[in-house]
């Protein structure tokens, strides 16, 4: 089982605050990967709220590969933040780490929201696919106010790799993840939190139910729904077509992942929505025990629990 710490509040803190409490809870992760991702940012990106950034990591070949093709698309690149590297025993580093801020191509800038977000989710998709064989590429995110963070190792050592305790690096949503590897082999793109355009989630728990709902999301024909490297990464995708794509309220992700019984259904108001989302979408529904802890686009945060765990919750 993976360790989760998700904090929010309505004034900038770092990112070292979810380290420490990773720390406390340090036997349950095994350092095979750490994940942060930043939302409502800070410090030099308070003012750059509405541009997208594009967060990642190369090898030399890699970014000139990555700079050639968002030259190709038209983006321009406004500002550069990289995380200063101090060598640390057991930490592999890579040649480039950042978060980039790129003005969208002239083609799109009064374009819908709606129109920027699907071009920023096909060049992520585009750039990963560019990278993937050799890791030559590995981005985690593309889409504005929103910066992530992954590496392999124990948390408190990659905080000291990237010095965050020095940075200034800053946001008002921080979710981190002390991952502990169940999938064999260790892959980047296997590390919570995972993100598609504006929403993340991160999960503590197992899915036995992973591959029926892998392949029902896949069907939907949604260029982002791919790589799944970690059956926890169905978790963000459900969410976000629960909320973009079918357009329901937050409040229904948990009637999607684990539906409720008959009896249970006849006290809720909606109860003839709540039973056709059950028999309309029961591919989704998840075999835990599993929490999940997530985010949308408007900062909204919640954590949610499947019924083989005491309670369930949505706040």
């Amino acid at each position: 089982m993976c360790r989760l710490a998700a904090i929010t509040s309505d004034k900038y803190f770092s990112p070292m605050e979810n380290v420490l409490a990773l720390e406390t809870m340090k036997e349950g992760h095994d350092g095979s990967g750490m994940g942060l991702v930043l939302k409502n940012l800070g410090g030099e990106f308070e003012n750059l709220k509405e541009f997208p950034v594009l967060s990642a990591i190369c090898s030399k070949a890699g970014m000139n590969a990555l700079d050639s093709y968002m030259d190709q698309q038209g983006f321009k690149l406004i500002h550069t933040w990289t995380p200063k590297i101090k060598p640390v025993k057991g930490v592999q580093a890579r040649d480039y780490y950042f978060a980039r801020v790129y003005d969208y191509p002239p083609a799109v800038k009064d374009s819908p929201k709606e129109e920027k977000e699907e071009l920023l989710l096909r060049v992520r998709v585009a750039l990963r696919a560019i990278g993937e064989a050799d890791e030559s590429i590995i981005v985690f995110s593309f889409y504005p106010d929103v910066l992530s963070l992954k590496e392999v190792g124990d948390p408190l050592e990659l905080s000291e790799f990237f010095c965050l305790h020095d940075s200034q690096l800053k946001a008002k949503i921080i979710f981190a993840q002390g991952r502990q590897n169940t999938n064999y082999a260790i892959n980047l793109y296997a590390c919570h939190p995972f993100f598609i355009q504006g929403y993340f989630s991160m999960t503590n728990g197992e899915n036995t139910a992973f591959v029926p709902i892998r392949e029902y999301l896949m069907s939907r024909g949604n260029p982002g729904y791919i790589g799944y490297n970690s059956d926890s990464e169905v978790f963000t995708h459900i969410l976000h077509y629960t909320c973009r794509d079918l357009a329901y309220p937050l409040t229904y992700y948990k009637d999607v992942i684990t539906p409720l019984q008959d009896s249970e259904m006849n006290n809720r108001t909606d109860r003839e929505a709540v039973r056709l989302l059950k028999m309309s979408l029961r591919p989704l529904c998840i075999d835990g025990p599993n929490c999940v802890i997530g985010a949308t686009p408007d900062g909204a945060t919640f954590m949610v629990q499947d019924s083989k765990i005491s309670g369930n919750s949505l706040t």
